[in-house]
């Protein structure tokens, strides 16, 4: 494995000293509870790439659509990175301790980034975890991390495991300037929404996807019905400022209406595509993570807050976010004006 360049020793060591503040996550209920795996690894240069998946087809919910590891917590006592390096175990066959890793591979667990809230009103805690490989040596001359350990799949859950360059999310355009050629397509795509009387940001990236950065497991493409946002959108509902180019979202005249419901729907062969498409709350977690870790804020325009910590709050002191979600229960205009008048 190569050694880490100088700027990925520094991200690692930005996301490790990070601290998040109070979260708001262990106020959730159980059934509120989710969390993800940021799983970061070194490429044979040295940089960054991090691993997402292509969820299964015929899943009820999210089907075709890029994410994340994770999922909701087990138990109370589970904490944000025991539900995700469980998650990531069942899904992709990550081992949830060192000693059953091939020699030489070892996952340091980094920081944990402030909570988001999904649109299903779950509370999401994003992880930050560090996949270390090993140096050559007669056994293993060529060590590859995605190889060696990603391709263990769970095809009820995951399609497939793909990686994407990590500092990349914080730039415009496709940062290897061979990717355009073998993989058609462009890199960003972003635009301003109207969500709750809050200007928010979408992004969407386009992740190329050569042979060497894709596995697949046992994958039978399904017709699958139309995803409606409640199932389908990862867009949180958080009242936010904006940090992008000296411009305010609420002035811009590019403000558009909430998304329609095809935006969450995957066409046809979600593994067919050139480039994986990663929107919603997943490329936002991707976001605030890069920006901890290189320092840096994105080229394009995007929401200035991390996660979702302060609109939880507010919804647990106006009785939100309780045990069972009734049926019909969506987080309308009412109930967030409700909350922004909540007292801290």
């Amino acid at each position: 494995m190569a050694a880490l360049s100088p700027a990925s020793k520094k991200a690692i060591a930005n996301l490790r000293a990070f601290a998040a503040p109070t979260t708001n996550y262990y106020k959730c209920p159980l059934t509120r509870r989710a969390a993800v795996l940021i799983l970061l690894f070194a490429d044979r240069g040295g940089d960054l790439r991090v691993v997402l998946t292509i969820r299964s087809a015929g899943l009820k919910n999210y089907a075709g659509q890029a994410a994340l590891p994770g999922g909701k917590a087990d138990a109370l006592h589970e904490t944000p990175f025991m539900t995700a390096r469980r998650e990531a175990f069942e899904e992709i066959g990550l081992p949830m301790s060192d000693h059953k890793f091939p020699p030489g591979y070892s996952v340091e667990h980094l920081t944990e980034l402030p909570a988001n809230l999904a649109m299903t009103e779950l509370g999401v805690r994003p992880c930050v975890a560090f996949l270390q490989g090993p140096a050559p040596s007669p056994q293993n001359r060529n060590p590859d991390v995605a190889r060696d350990i990603l391709p263990k799949l769970d095809a009820r859950e995951v399609a497939a495991v793909f990686t994407a360059p990590f500092y990349n999310f914080l730039r415009e355009k496709d940062l290897d300037p061979e990717a355009p050629k073998n993989n058609p397509g462009e890199w960003y795509k972003g635009s301003w929404h109207s969500w709750h009387e809050s200007a928010w940001r979408m992004h969407q990236f386009f992740v190329p996807v050569p042979p060497s950065t894709v596995f697949l497991a046992n994958y039978k493409p399904k017709e699958k019905k139309e995803a409606t946002p409640e199932a389908s959108s990862d867009i949180t509902s958080s009242k936010s400022t904006v940090q992008s180019k000296g411009k305010s979202a609420k002035s811009s005249s590019s403000l558009q209406p909430p998304l329609p419901r095809s935006f969450y729907s995957i066409a046809g062969d979600a593994l067919a595509q050139p480039r994986y498409r990663v929107f919603g709350m997943t490329a936002r977690i991707l976001v605030d993570c890069a920006r901890v870790a290189y320092g840096e804020e994105p080229e394009y325009e995007h929401n200035s807050h991390f996660g979702d910590e302060e609109m939880m709050e507010r919804l647990l002191k106006i009785g939100r976010l309780s045990p069972i979600r009734k049926e019909g229960e969506v987080l309308t205009r009412d109930v967030m004006m409700k909350a922004a008048k909540a007292r801290m």
